[in-house]
């Protein structure tokens, strides 16, 4: 017999990563979210002037670690002069080094004459957006939305796009949540791999936020010796979000910069990189914009060359610079410089394009070819306003692949090319197998000589209870299923588990290898087949006995069982036991 059922996989295959080793996911939250102050899984505590990434560069389910700090807001990072005095501050305390946007300026280039697949474009929004009602491919901002469940997520394009520059184009928007902030089922019944961030958070305003908000997003390779990070920050303390009541941090001014700058920093501090007025911005005053998000291929020199129009970037003379504002910038409501549509939150910005219609920032794609609700198209988020982009990013190739097809995982599971008969936002295929069980306290010395050292303690039958285990241990699906054979017929019996395995300790006919908290499943009978399950539904169950499975928990169970004709005359007997790692 086989004892030890403990299957393991790398993580990466299980979320279907092989990218990974060249894509990592980073991203940055802000002040008010409760993971800043909070130790991240390497010690550090966390700043919104940080850049995070999931622990070990993994995604995973419930009960994940905190992220880690991929690049330091201080020193050998971004250099934010004041980031030394905020590491440890408390949630919903401003410090000045919150970061607004974040690449390392090589994102992926966008081609002309060439469409927009699927999954190319990530962005993040805050827990006042709403998207537009109607559009397909949950889990999205209409599901989300409602569960407090959307600002610490990463959502993708679920449609393909044609060649921008694009403007509202009237159902043609789309986007699918690709990564969960928690990794845990959503209120609206979804799940998908999540990075270790605090959900819920429902639109409440103030200071007192329940769950984080992603201010970042970027995914390009780790960075390496000499990388230049290119940000933007936070506004100042005049600056009222028209949604939350939130102002500004002063992130900006404490660095000596308009939070409509793009700065960049090789690790020592914060320097100009492209001026807001180059960008657009700020004609109504030095700081009355707040660049909230950007994308960016910097051609390499290190200097600042705006494109002209779009797509000169192909050539290398000039940088893709791209960026949205924040809900309540003063450009919002002004004519673009290519369309003369209203600048909108939710919009992906260009700067002036030359000889446009105005000398504001032109719409690249707007927020609506994105599923996001805007002013001009009669769709607001919860607060009467547009729908803020807060993160984005522009990326090939997938990031979660894991069939290596150049699609991305959720993509692909949006479009039926593989199913997901679970609902975790892994394809079905990729699931490696799931069941991490092991079972013990066989009975090789029994209390009065009723030895059985492959199962429990023998019983009237001539051999011992077995608890076998089948199914998978993830607490998601729920399809564990526990069985006991080799029992008397037509007897009365249970399942329980313990938070602790103990002994083994002599117990009527048998031994108990079970301790800790302690909570017992419904009685059964054993049948004509000396047999009972308890599952699938154990996790589930957990709740209605006092003792709820969590993703992350360990539990030992074990079975009693009635046997009049017992062999030691205790009229009693117990299972083998078996130790259950649920994920």
């Amino acid at each position: 017999m086989q004892h030890d059922l403990v299957f393991r996989l790398p993580l990466l295959i299980l979320l279907g990563m092989p990218a990974a080793a060249q894509t990592r996911i980073m991203f940055s939250v802000d002040w008010v979210s409760p993971s800043v102050g909070l130790p991240a899984c390497t010690g550090t505590a966390m700043t919104e002037g940080d850049i995070l990434s999931p622990c070990g560069g993994d995604l995973g389910f419930g009960a994940l670690a905190r992220p880690e700090i991929a690049i330091p807001g201080g020193f050998g990072g971004l250099g934010l002069p004041a980031h030394p005095g905020c590491v440890g501050h408390p949630a919903g305390t401003p410090c000045g080094v919150e970061v607004d946007a974040f690449t390392q300026g090589s994102d992926d280039r966008f081609q002309p004459n060439f469409p927009i697949s699927p999954g190319d474009l990530w962005f993040s929004v805050d827990e006042f957006a709403a998207g537009i009602p109607g559009l397909p491919a949950p889990p999205s901002l209409m599901t989300e939305v409602p569960a407090g469940d959307a600002s610490a997520d990463a959502l993708i394009n679920s449609n393909a796009l044609p060649p921008a520059p694009l403007p509202p184009i009237a159902g043609i928007g789309g986007h699918v949540g690709t990564i969960d902030g928690d990794g845990f089922i959503s209120g609206s019944g979804y799940v998908y791999p999540g990075w270790g961030l605090i959900e819920p958070n429902p639109p409440v305003g103030g200071a007192g936020v329940f769950g984080d908000n992603v201010d970042a997003l970027n995914l390009e390779a780790p960075p390496g010796s000499g990388t230049r990070y290119y940000f933007s920050l936070d506004a100042g303390s005049t600056y009222m979000d028209p949604c939350s009541g939130n102002t500004g941090t002063s992130s900006a001014a404490a660095a000596g910069f308009s939070p409509s700058d793009v700065l960049f920093s090789s690790g020592f501090g914060p320097t100009l990189f492209a001026p807001a007025f180059a960008l657009g911005l700020d004609y109504a005053g030095f700081g009355s914009d707040d660049l909230d998000a950007l994308i960016l291929a910097e051609n390499g020199n290190g200097v600042f060359e705006p494109s002209n129009n779009p797509y000169d970037w192909l050539g290398g003379s000039t940088d893709m610079l791209m960026f949205s504002v924040r809900r309540g910038s003063a450009v919002i409501g002004n004519p673009d410089s290519v369309f003369g549509l209203p600048i909108e939150a939710g919009d992906i910005l260009i700067p002036p394009v030359v000889g446009g219609l105005s000398d504001y920032p032109g719409i690249w794609i707007a927020a609506e070819d994105l599923g996001l609700g805007t002013v001009r198209s009669g769709f607001t988020g919860l607060c009467g306003t547009a729908d803020d982009l807060v993160a984005m990013d522009h990326h090939r190739p997938a990031v979660r692949d894991c069939d290596g097809n150049g699609i991305e995982d959720t993509i692909d599971i949006l479009l039926g090319t593989y199913p997901d008969t679970n609902q975790n936002g892994v394809p079905d295929p990729c699931e490696p197998p799931t069941l991490i069980a092991t079972p013990y306290c066989f009975c090789p010395l029994g209390p009065c000589g009723n030895n059985d050292p492959t199962a429990g303690c023998e019983n009237s039958t001539g051999a011992g209870a077995l608890l076998s285990a089948s199914g998978s241990s993830s607490w998601i699906l729920d399809d564990l299923v526990l069985t006991v054979s080799n029992m008397p017929t037509f007897q009365f019996g249970l399942i329980f588990m313990g938070t602790l395995p103990s002994g083994p300790s002599p117990l009527v006919d048998g031994l108990l290898c079970v301790g800790g908290n302690i909570c017992r499943y419904p009685i059964q009978n054993s049948g004509p087949g000396g047999t009972f399950s308890q599952g699938t539904g154990i996790v589930a169950t957990s709740a209605t006995i006092l003792c709820p499975i969590l993703a992350g928990d360990v539990w030992n169970f074990q079975s009693w069982y009635r046997d009049p004709g017992s062999p030691c005359g205790f009229g009693s007997n117990l299972s083998n036991a078996m130790q259950v790692s649920f994920y």
